[in-house]
Formats: structure tokens, C-alpha cells, sequence
């Protein structure tokens, strides 16, 4: 969905019309909240809300199965560390 200039509003506007704002929002009008002409927080629907923690947490999760896979194949084209190499790569001694 894209915003226009009207769902672009004051955060001192928001505080006399809240309840009107909220109804627009609930309709799938997303709002943008400006402060000192900067844009500060947005309105947005709960379920809309929900839907975008949903997509970011797929997000998450395809790039630790792109992450699995890279490093399943560096296994199987013998790319190894043992782990004193990797300490040493890392700066790590095992203590902590």
C-alpha cells in the first residue's frame, strides 16, 4: 500500500484526533507520524503488525538454512578448521 500526503501527520494532530486516526488505520490506511517535521513512528493495523513479525522471522529463518547449507557444502569441498585454527583465527583461548 502506499502512503499520500494525508497519512502523513503531526505527532501534535495525532494527539487531538487519535481515535479518528485509529479508525483510518484499522482500514488499512497506515500512518506516519512526523516530529519537528521528521518522521518519527508509524500507525499501523495490529493483524498488519503481526503479519510483518511473521515475515521477519521467515526472513530469519531462510538465512540460517542459506547459512546451514553454505556451510554443508564448505564441509563437503574440505574446507576445515580445526579448532585451534579457529581460536587462533578468532582470538579466542577457550577461557572464559
Amino acid at each position: 500500500m502506499s502512503l499520500s500526503s494525508k497519512d502523513i501527520v503531526p505527532l501534535k494532530e495525532v494527539r487531538a484526533r487519535f481515535t479518528a486516526l485509529a479508525e483510518e488505520v484499522c482500514t488499512g490506511r497506515e500512518k506516519i507520524i512526523t516530529r519537528n517535521g521528521k518522521a518519527y513512528v508509524a500507525m499501523i493495523d495490529a493483524e498488519r503488525l503481526d503479519y510483518y513479525h511473521q515475515l521477519e522471522r521467515q526472513s530469519l529463518h531462510l538465512r540460517l538454512l542459506d547459512e546451514a547449507e553454505a556451510g554443508l557444502n564448505d564441509i563437503e569441498n574440505g574446507n576445515l578448521m580445526s579448532v585451534a585454527e579457529l581460536k587462533a583465527a578468532y582470538g579466542r583461548d577457550g577461557s572464559r
